[in-house]
């Protein structure tokens, strides 16, 4: 089981995830509820009782929450799963359809390798199982845009099973510190996709696009061990990272190649849990977040006022912060699960189980596959913060931005400064920009090169910290232009000479009698005065220690 976190709820108040009390905004709890209170029983998970961070009033009820994610990722593949149509994004609506896409009779499947590795890679990844059997299954339903009348996926018997993904959660009041935690993968599935429906209430119609129809997800399920939307959100950004750093899947939720389904009940701690209702095609890490804490508390609101929980479909309408109903859930029986005729079993090998003489082009070798696993990004955190004596949460933020830790690693080869100084200037300075302006990193129009050479300027004291980040500005400001340029351009150069500094020094004391007097009196904070007043009469070009050495010395008996 996860290790207990605490969550906040509202303002000023903390709750152990387990429970939930009466009147709290956002819920929060252990692992998913039950279908309905009559089609299935219990979860096999083991209800953990939590020690909650203030007990709750007499008259208050505890609620645990319970959230099971299904995530269905679009593989990274030139074609389809079953059809040699080409895969793009905002390709001309129906440009992109086989025959076999649109149901043709007489149409068959070909399975699509580039598929059936990413699903093993991805497994591996995740520590699952892999199967070295798998079988492939009908799974009926009727929308317009999904031609067949069924989809082809792998109900009974999928191609990874029984792993587990670790990921991290910010807790505390500043948010500084974080937890780890894990949650087990059920399964690991290939199945198509449908097309997609565009409804257009002008005219009260729907059109139809299959370009989408029939290309390779995987379907990623996750078990019941999360307790509230900030859990969801950071274990399906991991998974994000994952997908991205494998190449299996480019994982960008905008464009729809990774949407979340969330399992969501609630129950009272130590009874059955309870019925749950499923929130549907969440495409945005914060909407989840959102939509699972709403849903929460919805159920938690419906229950206490004698309400009853339906075993139904939502979907979260982002501008009111709210889910609302679909459909009734479908029972498992209403899908008419049945083997998939077309398609024999999927056989996979590994090094020692391979047929002697078989052609490597068709077969799958999982031992050859998980040789080319790269470096996974909890191996690429830990690597930081050993060799840079990097903060476990700015690892976590270099990994998460695309793009960002090439740009660190970038600025590491070519500048002199410390790692430390480096690490705080593109997480706090350089990203701050980007967010800003709202940029990518791939977008920004200060380089890696430009960064290194301004924090040579600094390491080796041509110019201060205030004049550097000067510099920066303008080199947002002014493409083409070098660190070296604007600072020449600007005299924004330190002082180097010390006796001209010994004299403004000298001056600044004998026209502030008072402070020095003050200082002499045993105020040591005063110092700080003169140091402001002598950078003010040096345009900030001195550099703040030497200055305050050179007063010190003059200060001295």
């Amino acid at each position: 089981m996860a290790a207990p976190m605490l969550c906040r709820l509202h303002s000023g108040r903390l709750w152990a995830l387990a429970y939930i009390t009466r009147g709290s905004r956002h819920g929060a709890g252990t692992p998913t509820g039950s279908r309905s209170s009559g089609k299935r029983g219990q979860s096999s998970v083991v209800q953990q009782p939590l020690i909650t961070a203030e007990k709750p009033r007499k008259g208050e009820h505890e609620w645990a929450a319970v959230v099971g994610l299904e995530i269905h990722a679009q593989i990274s593949s030139n074609s389809k799963l079953f059809s040699g149509s080409q895969v793009h994004f905002a390709a001309p609506p129906n440009s992109l359809v086989s025959f076999f896409d649109a149901s043709l009779p007489g149409t068959l499947p070909v399975l699509n390798r580039r598929c059936v590795e990413a699903a093993v890679m991805t497994g591996l990844a995740l520590n699952c199982h892999i199967n070295r059997k798998s079988l492939f299954d009908r799974k009926h339903y009727f929308y317009a845009d999904l031609p067949a009348g069924y989809q082809i996926t792998q109900q009974r018997l999928p191609i990874a099973v029984n792993g587990s993904l670790a990921y991290s959660v910010y807790v505390g009041k500043k948010r500084s510190q974080f937890i780890n935690k894990t949650v087990r993968i059920k399964q690991i599935q290939l199945e198509q996709d449908s097309g997609k429906s565009l409804h257009d209430d002008l005219r009260s119609q729907t059109l139809i696009d299959l370009n989408r129809a029939g290309v390779g997800l995987l379907e990623v399920v996750m078990e019941p061990d999360m307790s509230c939307g900030e859990e969801a959100a950071t274990a399906v950004r991991e998974l994000q990272l994952i997908l991205q750093t494998l190449g299996t899947s480019q994982a960008n939720m905008a464009e729809g190649q990774l949407r979340v389904d969330a399992n969501i009940s609630v129950h009272h701690p130590g009874e059955p849990l309870g019925v749950r209702t499923e929130v549907k095609n969440l495409n945005s890490a914060r909407f989840l977040a959102k939509a699972i804490d709403y849903e929460i508390q919805r159920q938690i609101n419906e229950l206490e006022n004698g309400g009853e929980i339906l075993n139904e479909t939502r979907s979260f309408d982002y501008k009111q912060g709210c889910t609302v109903p679909m459909r009734d859930k479908e029972g498992k029986q209403d899908y008419r699960f049945i083997p998939e005729p077309n398609l024999p079993p999927l056989l996979l090998y590994d090094s020692a189980s391979l047929p002697g003489g078989a052609d490597p082009q068709q077969v799958i070798n999982i031992d050859q596959i998980r040789e080319r696993l790269p470096e996974l990004p909890s191996v690429t955190r830990d690597k930081l913060i050993q060799q840079y004596g990097m903060l476990p949460e700015h690892s976590l933020t270099l990994l998460n931005e695309v793009g960002l830790l090439e740009f660190f690693q970038n600025v590491i080869k070519e500048t002199r400064a410390e790692p430390k100084k480096v690490t705080s200037w593109v997480l706090n300075t350089f990203l701050g920009f980007l967010k800003q302006q709202n940029l990518a990193v791939s977008e920004s129009p200060v380089t890696p090169s430009a960064l290194a050479e301004l924090l040579n300027l600094l390491d080796r004291k041509i110019i201060s910290s205030s004049a550097a980040k000067q510099v920066f500005a303008e080199l947002w400001k002014s493409e083409g232009k070098t660190p070296a340029q604007i600072v020449s351009e600007n005299k924004l150069e330190l002082l180097q000479d010390r006796e001209t500094l010994e004299q403004l020094c000298l001056a600044t004391m004998e026209q502030h009698p008072h402070v020095v007097m003050d200082i002499k009196k045993g105020n040591p904070r005063a110092i700080n005065k003169l140091i402001g007043l002598v950078r003010k009469a040096t345009l900030s070009r001195a550099d703040p220690t030497v200055i305050k050495e050179i007063l010190e010395k003059k200060l001295s008996p």
